[in-house]
């Protein structure tokens, strides 16, 4: 049961859609929502507010919140007008708290699933987008944020370690905060038969307090998809590495959906490195319905063990 609704108030626009889950869920046979206590807990659903001349300049102001069960975020945007060919900015502000299932979570239903561990993280970040004028092929984006990522246990409360006693921050005290400066390239070609797409991240946390992670993380991901007659073969190709310091949540998960398959979200394992290659053909069966067969397969390239 859910309900949706736009309301306009001036120039702003407010988008609701609530959603009341809990019979679904229960139908599903999923996990409860821990903090049953509260009505919130069996709602899902997001809020939308957008404001396109906030000061009468122009200034675009985007809030928008997101609940699930187990996790929300808050993000707030606004942008200054920029001619087309300068870089476009956009000053932000995030809170997310969600389940860090990648590294802490406990596998169930035959490793198909991956449960909460106990650890959380409350993450809060705020910082500057800068865009690059986009070509016809290639986009990049430069950000400066800072993050302070908090672990918190089921009941919200700060925790230092998990379950097994082992520490869930790099620090070693109840959060992190980190400076990091992140660079992303985008690549895009697409035709009638074929698409090729190609990304690179690298992000630089940067010592502005002795006490502040300081590392280099990269990740690239690499897909091409040909049509083949009525059928369609996508296969991809997703690696990365980071070095210097190293909280838990920040390994690289392998398992989930836009990994391994099949396996819950890190499931197969976590490293400091990973490569995953994928491979995947579909073709329809009618109108309405398709069919696919693929091949997941990832490595952590033997760096599970330097993962605290």
């Amino acid at each position: 049961m859910g309900a949706q609704k736009s309301i306009h108030a001036g120039k702003a626009k407010i988008d609701v859609n609530v959603d009341f889950t809990h019979k679904l869920c229960a139908s599903l046979m999923l996990p409860p929502p821990r903090n049953t206590s509260s009505p919130l807990s069996l709602v899902i659903g997001s809020l939308c507010i957008k404001h396109p001349n906030l000061f009468g300049g122009s200034e675009k102001l985007d809030v928008s919140w997101d609940k699930g069960l187990y996790d929300s975020n808050i993000l707030v945007a606004y942008r200054r007008p920029r001619p087309e060919w300068l870089s476009q900015q956009c000053f932000v502000i995030q809170h997310s708290l969600s389940p860090e299932v990648g590294v802490h979570g406990v596998p169930i239903d035959n490793f198909s699933r991956s449960g909460s561990g106990g650890v959380n993280l409350s993450r809060l970040s705020l910082g500057l987008d800068i865009s690059e004028p986009i070509s016809s092929k290639w986009s990049n984006t430069t950000s400066l944020k800072f993050e302070h990522v908090r672990p918190v246990n089921d009941d919200w409360r700060s925790i230092t370690r998990d379950l097994d006693g082992f520490p869930v921050t790099c620090s070693g005290s109840n959060h992190d905060s980190m400076v990091v400066l992140k660079q992303e390239s985008r690549y895009a070609k697409a035709n009638d038969r074929s698409f090729s797409r190609f990304s690179m991240q690298i992000e630089q946390g940067i010592p502005v307090l002795s006490k502040w992670l300081i590392f280099n993380r990269f990740k690239f991901v690499a897909s091409k998809g040909v049509k083949l007659g009525p059928a369609f073969l996508l296969t991809s190709l997703t690696g990365g590495s980071i070095v210097g310091d190293m909280a838990p949540y920040q390994a690289f998960a392998i398992g989930g959906l836009g990994s391994v398959r099949g396996y819950g979200e890190g499931a197969v394992g976590s490293g400091r490195s990973c490569l995953v290659a994928n491979t995947e053909l579909t073709f329809p069966l009618n109108n309405t319905l398709e069919s696919a067969v693929f091949m997941d397969c990832g490595t952590d390239l033997g760096s599970g063990r330097l993962v605290p």
